[in-house]
């Protein structure tokens, strides 16, 4: 059993995601630096997911540069990011020249710690990513996505833990990135996955369920060695429990965090007036419980953007609806856990089925793409209807979906020639070269 628990701090990363559309910045996270840098966090999320993305799409700013200037200001706590494997931090397979060039300056840039995980937990996809990782000589967490469906279980998430173990990364992490994982299913798996696997478990989930603080305690009874929190004024809803509230739970116990109140009630009051910069950002579906997120298993961060996208199609009335329809769609794609870019396209799929009123009537090009296997192997078998409308007469590819590729990094720096001003620029490119060559023009 665990002693002492471990906390990754997920305030400039994850939580703003899932509560203001991922919309915070720098110029935010700068002044409370030093202060997070003195509590004494196992790590702090810094980097990775959407925030790569939304930096450059919304905030017009350089995300490289926000890490930069975040590890010059916090020096000694760890810096977490979050890889989505083969998609790196984007929606699509990309290279593996690509994977490893990202993932070497990303560790030169001052991230320690590497989360990396497959929308399908098909760990074909996170292979590259892993070794690339490895190679830098940081941290790397293998990681788990939780969800619930018929063809998963106890069993099966086990499997997925040992053959990342085999492939060398020091950490396993179970990701319950939609906070669905129960009390009791979470002592289950943390028991099991810590009597069979000898590393370090992290577990990362989220309250919009209600779930998670009961989850993480059953979790820590069971073993578990760190949990994912964020400070009181981002935490709750559909973001992490609150670490003040965890901190206090566990004191003068043998898990004990050893972090003092006093100073997270600091921080704390820095970004209550933080969170009120960005009212715009809120929606109250984002901080209610809502435990019919059982059924539509929609991730917090795909939530607040969710919404946010039917609101600038003046659609937001739709919202339940779309919900409603989620849980078929999955269910016609073999059950995938839904987190990005997997969410992004049964959301995008289920809007349109209800936009259209008609079921199937457009298939968006990433629901082909995934019927084909591009995204990698679905967890159980796809409807046949699904299938015939699809497919029609062609096969679905059965190799890794990046093998398919060629290589990308070169014909990247061809192409942003005249606008990149240096490595990371070009790498920026190739991932979202539409929103790159946008920045690069305002920026020059």
């Amino acid at each position: 059993m665990a002693e002492k628990i471990a906390i990754m701090e997920t305030v400039l990363r994850d939580a703003h995601q899932c509560l203001v559309a991922t919309r915070m910045r720098t110029e935010d996270m700068l002044p409370i630096a030093a202060e997070l840098d003195d509590i004494g966090y196992w790590s702090l999320e810094t980097w990775g997911g959407a925030t790569f993305d939304a930096t450059l799409r919304y905030l017009n700013e350089n995300p490289w540069e926000r890490l930069r200037q975040l590890r010059a200001a916090m020096p000694r706590t760890r810096f977490q990011m979050l890889l989505r494997g083969q998609n790196i931090v984007g929606y699509r397979n990309y290279p593996d020249d690509v994977v490893q060039a990202f993932v070497a300056h990303a560790a030169a840039n001052g991230i320690d710690v590497f989360r990396i995980f497959d929308a399908m937990n098909d760990v074909r996809n996170m292979k590259t990513a892993i070794e690339a990782a490895l190679a830098t000589g940081k941290l790397v967490e293998g990681t788990v996505c939780y969800t619930i469906s018929p063809v998963h279980s106890a069993d099966y998430f086990l499997r997925v833990a040992e053959k990342l173990a085999e492939m060398g990364v020091q950490i396993i992490c179970l990701k319950d990135m939609a906070g669905m994982l129960a009390p009791y299913a979470a002592y289950e798996i943390v028991g099991k996955l810590k009597s069979r696997i000898g590393l370090p478990l992290h577990l990362h989930s989220h309250c919009t369920a209600g779930l998670a603080q009961m989850s993480y305690m059953m979790a820590i009874e069971a073993g578990v060695d760190i949990i994912d929190t964020a400070i009181s004024p981002f935490s709750q809803g559909s973001s992490q429990p609150a670490t003040e509230q965890m901190v206090a739970a566990l004191q003068g116990t043998p898990h004990d965090t050893g972090l003092d109140l006093a100073k997270l009630a600091r921080i704390a009051e820095y970004f209550y007036a933080v969170r009120g910069n960005y009212a715009e950002f809120e929606s109250p579906v984002n901080n209610q419980i809502k435990t019919d997120i059982l059924t539509s298993q929609v991730p917090g961060g795909m939530l607040s953007n969710l919404i946010a996208q039917l609101r600038q199609q003046k659609a937001e009335h739709q919202l339940e609806a779309v919900l409603a329809e989620m849980p078929h769609v999955r269910k016609d794609l073999g059950y995938p856990p839904l987190v990005t870019p997997t969410s992004q396209i049964v959301g995008s799929q289920a809007a349109l089925n209800v936009v259209t009123g008609k079921r199937y009537a457009v298939v968006s090009v990433e629901t082909q793409k995934y019927v084909m296997g591009h995204y990698g192997e679905a967890p159980g078998p796809l409807s046949d209807e699904m299938k015939a409308k699809v497919l029609r007469n062609r096969q679905p590819i059965t190799c890794r979906p990046a093998d398919l590729l060629e290589p990308g990094l070169e014909q990247a720096r061809k192409d942003s020639e005249s606008l990149a001003r240096n490595d990371e620029d070009v790498l920026t490119y190739a991932l979202f070269p539409d929103i790159a060559k946008e920045y690069f023009l305002a920026r020059d």
